[in-house]
This record gives structure tokens, sequence and C-alpha cells, in this order.
């Protein structure tokens, strides 16, 4: 009897999304990350509201909004500069802001999530706003670490619910990795594929495995070049320059890793690590520990492997 009302109920909740074209997008986190996602959103004609506890951060992030979407005209708009500032001025209009992620939910297609790295974090956060947001409303994480079944059983639309996971700068960087869980159903699956379209992205699909594609090749590859550097197998500037000349990757390993931050590496890591013990590719590495412990995170501390001025 409960298969069969599970099932029943899955059905009947799935239909109310069947055919949802997303055009109004709560975003929730005003940061980088969020606010990136919100200025693509805008600039391609979607109501966008961008929440976040702090009034501070909101403001800084339409103050970048507007900014990046200044320096993009000059490129794009360099012969019609009355159509570039038509454009900015479009796009800021489609951005709202608020400090109230339970009153603007009520209007919303997609709820999308882009905050701290923490999954109690973001299963109170989806579990309250479940309470709130209509039947038809779908949730997504931007997670890069976490997985999308754990944060969604905080709810009761596991059937609405999937990952979006975006890379940064989002205005800049063409990918979006979307991420079904085996209770996604097929109706909100597609939605948040051609939401990813509409943007103006390449989307890939991605089972919820850790690091999904991207993380899950990147982030073992990123520490096997650390494990080089402690045996001495190579310099890291000899390591950074191979892989650049001999992949034809943009940055090295070591350039990469000052550039994301050596304190995210670890964080996302030591969480494969606990939930995958015996598999070596997850294991530790000393001398990135012991640059954490001395406060070397990267390019925003002014060092890592590199000295930044």
């Amino acid at each position: 009897m409960a298969f069969f009302t599970h099932h029943v109920c899955r059905a009947l909740s799935s239909s109310a999304v069947r055919n949802v074209v997303i055009k109004h997008v709560t975003i929730i986190g005003g940061g980088q990350m969020g606010a990136g996602i919100a200025q693509v959103a805008a600039s391609t004609g979607h109501s966008v509201t961008l929440v976040d506890t702090n009034t501070d951060i909101l403001k800084a992030a339409v103050k970048g909004i507007e900014g990046n979407l200044k320096r993009m005209v000059k490129k794009k708009f360099a012969d019609k500069p009355e159509a570039g500032e038509e454009f900015i001025q479009k796009a800021l209009q489609n951005v709202s802001t608020s400090t109230d992620a339970g009153s603007v939910v009520q209007g919303s297609d997609l709820v999308l999530e882009a905050i701290v790295e923490n999954l109690k974090v973001k299963q109170d956060l989806f579990s309250g706003l479940d309470k709130l947001a209509p039947a038809h409303t779908i949730f997504a994480s931007n997670t890069s670490s976490l997985s999308i079944t754990d944060i969604a059983s905080s709810t009761n639309r596991l059937d609405r619910f999937g990952g979006l996971h975006f890379f940064n700068p989002v205005p800049l960087m063409r990918l979006v990795e979307v991420i079904a869980t085996s209770a996604t159903s097929q109706e909100t699956f597609d939605s948040l594929m051609n939401f990813s379209k509409m943007l103006g992205k390449t989307s890939v699909s991605c089972k919820d495995t850790p690091g999904f594609i991207v993380n899950r090749l990147l982030l073992p590859y990123i520490m096997e070049a650390f494990r080089m550097y402690e045996r001495g197998d190579g310099s890291k500037e000899d390591i950074d320059v191979a892989m650049k000349l001999g992949c034809g990757y943009p940055m090295g390993p070591f350039e990469l890793s000052d550039y994301v931050g050596l304190d995210t590496m670890k964080f996302i890591m030591d969480g494969w690590s606990a939930d995958n013990p015996d598999n070596p590719i997850f294991a530790q590495s000393e001398m990135l520990n012991k640059m954490i412990a001395e406060g070397k995170l990267g390019k925003k501390t002014g060092e890592g492997f590199y000295k930044y001025k």
C-alpha cells in the first residue's frame, strides 16, 4: 500500500510541473555565484529575485551585476551604444532583491540556492521553503560537492528537486551540470535542461555522484599533482607548465588551486574521504593541511603555492 501511495503521489505531483517554463527565479545567496547566476538569468529575460540575509551583500551584488553588464556591452554593443544601454536597463529591471526568502518563493517557478557548502544549512533552508512554495515550484542546488539526494531529503518534493551546478565566473563559463537524483521526475529534469539552454549555456546530464563530472575528475587530478610535488617528481612550476602546454589547460593544477582556494579544495576532499575512507584517490595531503594551517589559502589571502600582490 505504501509503495502504491508513494507512486500515486509522485505521479500527481509530477503532473504539476509538466511543461513548466521557468520564468520567475529565486536565487538564495548574494555572493559571487548567486550574483553571477542572477546576472545571466536577468540578461536572458527571466524575472529574478536575489535573496540574502545581509542587505549590504545584496547592494554589492546589484552594483557588481551593473558593472559586469557595462563591461560586457562595451564589447557586444561597441557600435550600438544606445542598444547597449537599453540592454543594461532591461536586465537590471529584471532583478529585485529581498531578505525574506519565504515571501518571494510563493511566486517562483525555480528556487536555486548558492549558499555555504554545509549540508544541514541547505537542508534547513529547503525544509522551510518547501512549506511555502507552490506545488509546481522546482528546487535546485548549485552545490559542487554535496549529494543532491541528501539535500532534497529535507523536503516533500523529491520529484521536483535537482542540481544546477554553474561554474565561476558564471557569465563567462559556458557549462552547467544538470543533476538528476533517482527521484527527480523527467519533467523536472527537462525543465532544468531547458532553463540552462535559455541562459545560453551548454548543459551536460549528471548522476548524483560525488563531484558530478567536472569536480570528480578535476580534484583527484589536482591531488595527484600535489603528491607528485611532495615526492619530488617535479617542481610546482614545471608541473603547471607541463599541463598547460602539454594538455592545453589555461591553468596548471597549482595555479588553479590558488584560484579556487586551498581551504575550499580541502573541504570537498575531506567530505569525500569521510564517505569513502578506503579510496586512496581521496587521501589527505599533509602539505595541503600544513599550508591551510599557516593561512596560505591562495589568491584570496595573498599567498598559496604562489605569492600574489
